[in-house]
Order: C-alpha cells, then sequence, then structure tokens
C-alpha cells in the first residue's frame, strides 16, 4: 500500500541572507529543538533556510552540513519517524558580497543564535547541538526573534514549575 504525505513551506523561505532557524523534532523517541543560522563560517555565502532543510537531514556518507541529522541520530532518533516543523525568522541581514563584509553579520547573527538556544533551554526545551560562545546579542532584535517564537515554545511544565517555585527578589 502506498502512502501520501504533504509538505507546504512559504516562497519568502527561498531567500537567500543571514536568518536563524528553530526546528521541534517530535517522533516516539524525540522531542528535541534545535537552533541554526544561515551564513557560513567558512565562506561570504548566507543561503536560504529552505536550502538548509535538506543538507541539514541529508543521510548520504559525503553529506557536508548535517548537522541536525547527526545530532539526532546520536540521541538514538530515527528522522523518519519524526514529524519537523520549521519557524524560521529573516532574513536579519541581507547577503554580502566579500568575506570580510560576511563576517560581522555573521557574527551578530551567531550571537543571536546562542541567545535563542538559550532561551529555550531556560524554557525547558532540549535544544541539540553547539552554539558559539555567548557574545552580546543586540537585544532589540533578540525580542524580536523571542516575539516570534514564544507562542510555538512555550515553558515546559518543568521550567514552570522552577520558575513558579523560584522566591521573590
Amino acid at each position: 500500500m502506498l502512502d501520501a504525505y504533504t509538505m507546504k513551506f512559504d516562497g519568502h523561505l527561498l531567500r537567500r541572507g543571514f536568518w536563524l532557524y528553530i526546528w521541534r523534532i517530535t517522533g516516539t523517541a524525540s522531542d528535541h529543538v534545535y537552533v541554526g543560522r544561515t551564513g557560513d563560517s567558512s565562506s561570504p555565502h548566507a543561503s536560504s533556510p529552505f536550502k538548509r532543510i535538506g543538507q541539514h537531514l541529508d543521510p548520504s556518507p559525503n553529506a557536508k552540513g548535517n548537522a541536525l541529522g547527526k545530532q539526532l541520530r546520536r540521541a538514538g532518533v530515527v528522522c523518519e519517524d519524526c514529524v519537523f516543523e520549521m519557524i524560521a525568522v529573516g532574513p536579519i541581514f541581507e547577503e554580502q558580497e566579500t568575506f570580510e563584509q560576511h563576517k560581522p553579520y555573521r557574527d551578530k547573527t551567531a550571537d543571536l543564535e546562542r541567545a535563542v538556544a538559550d532561551w529555550l533551554r531556560g524554557r525547558g526545551y532540549k535544544v541539540l547541538g553547539t552554539h558559539p560562545p555567548a557574545g552580546s546579542p543586540d537585544q532589540g532584535m533578540l525580542k524580536q526573534v523571542v516575539d516570534h517564537i514564544e507562542k510555538k515554545f512555550p515553558p515546559m511544565e518543568s521550567a514552570a514549575l522552577a520558575t513558579a517555585e523560584r522566591p521573590a527578589d
């Protein structure tokens, strides 16, 4: 018996530039979150979030850029048994023409990536992967990102209890 599946996406996800994206991966063995960004560390390119979808989950032995798939397999998760939902915020910055122009925007986006991963951990989510060392993200941009994602990522019950149990200052 054949199965059929659907995929729907907004064409804006095809736009190149510096984006943040947050994946929620759920399944029988998974309730994980992954935070990533576009804007390579080794080249002046900043691809679209749509392009990163296939790269992240490419199971081929020669795959590059498949950090999400590797992290899930390390956690014992079978990708084919999961549901993936991605929220992409951006483009935060436009793609730059040279690597020297690219680096400051890459670093600003990396600071936001780390701050969002920490924010999600603080809400009780299991965030996969490593993120750049804590920097100083632009607080206005961070607030905008959080405003876009907070409804999809309410505090987990354990995080809500921990917050409720904290003594008042």
